[in-house]
């Protein structure tokens, strides 16, 4: 039989694209990741996927067998969710941070339904798109985007798959044509994201031919991530964003995706905590909730256009 271990490493290798970036948001080294890979297709008796000096892809049976873990591990964590489920336990404080944009309009309906299914949980949000300190500010568990630097922390998966697309709106398009290459975003106003003191106007793209860095330039900058969505969708440039922040509006006609979903620079959501004390059953509830969503809400289909 498989190990549940070898699965999970399978399956977000397929996601992240590589051994090592694979390795790094699980924490393990990349050594340990494809050996369990290795040690699985051990186990199946065929090779899961071709490798390459320069790139990782999924051979045929590796196409054939990856829904097949991604069921047997997401039945796996649905059956955690049963037996937790109901448990006097699933009560208390949970102190959560998360980004603007994710936040208000992704989150915090999702969270009104756990809270539904989980009455004893009181929530305290703190919604910002600053870097939340879970010592300094005392919180449980903090939503964050990308791989962590700071490997002293515990960060647990939602959402392995998610990246960051480039996107404007019919109307921009219409007025100012489309970018035909990443070299042509130069020639377009790109709304840049501010954190702290770091303006985030060096787009990177993972082409076929490596990691691209595109330097943009634009008229408008926001510390608030919500605010640069809200500008795109209004028509005033061109944004780069997490897929999972403009999902609704991708769908709903209001954004338009311009290149390749898989040139987007990798931006798994993750739920992060400060040591595994914090882990309490309902944050780990929460987690298995949360992963579901995301998993759901990417596989909705496009709204039908007027």
């Amino acid at each position: 039989m498989p190990r549940l271990d070898d699965l999970q490493i399978f399956v977000t290798t397929t996601e992240v694209g590589s051994f090592s970036a694979a390795a790094r948001l699980m924490d393990i080294s990349p050594a340990l990741a494809s050996g369990a890979v290795q040690r699985l297709e051990g186990c199946l008796g065929v090779r899961l996927f071709i490798r390459s000096t320069r790139r990782l892809r999924l051979s045929d049976d590796g196409e054939r067998y990856l829904p097949h873990a991604r069921q047997a591990l997401e039945t796996l964590k649905l059956g955690e969710v049963a037996l937790t489920e109901g448990r006097d336990e699933i009560a208390g404080l949970l102190r959560l941070s998360m980004p603007s944009d994710l936040g208000r309009n992704v989150l915090l309906p999702w969270l009104d339904e756990f809270q539904q299914l989980h009455p004893k949980v009181l929530l305290q949000l703190r919604v910002s798109d600053q870097v939340a300190d879970l010592f300094g500010e005392q919180l449980d568990a903090s939503i964050r985007y990308g791989l962590l630097a700071d490997s002293s922390l515990v960060s647990l998966t939602l959402c392995p798959s998610n990246r960051r697309t480039v996107c404007a709106s019919p109307d921009y398009i219409a007025r100012y044509g489309q970018p035909e290459t990443l070299e042509a975003l130069n020639r377009h106003n790109c709304l840049r994201y501010v954190m702290g003191e770091q303006t985030y106007e060096r787009w990177h793209f993972h082409t076929p031919d490596g990691v691209k860095i595109i330097q943009v330039s634009g008229n408008r900058t926001s510390d608030d991530a919500d605010v640069v969505r809200r500008w795109a969708v209004a028509g005033l440039g061109v944004v780069y964003k997490s897929k999972l922040d403009v999902m609704d509006d991708i769908r709903g006609g209001r954004l338009v995706e311009i290149f390749p979903d898989d040139y987007g620079q990798p931006a798994p959501l993750q739920l992060v905590c400060a040591h595994r004390t914090s882990l309490t059953p309902a944050l780990q509830v929460l987690r298995a909730f949360l992963s579901e969503r995301c998993e759901r809400y990417f596989k909705q289909p496009a709204l039908p256009q007027a």
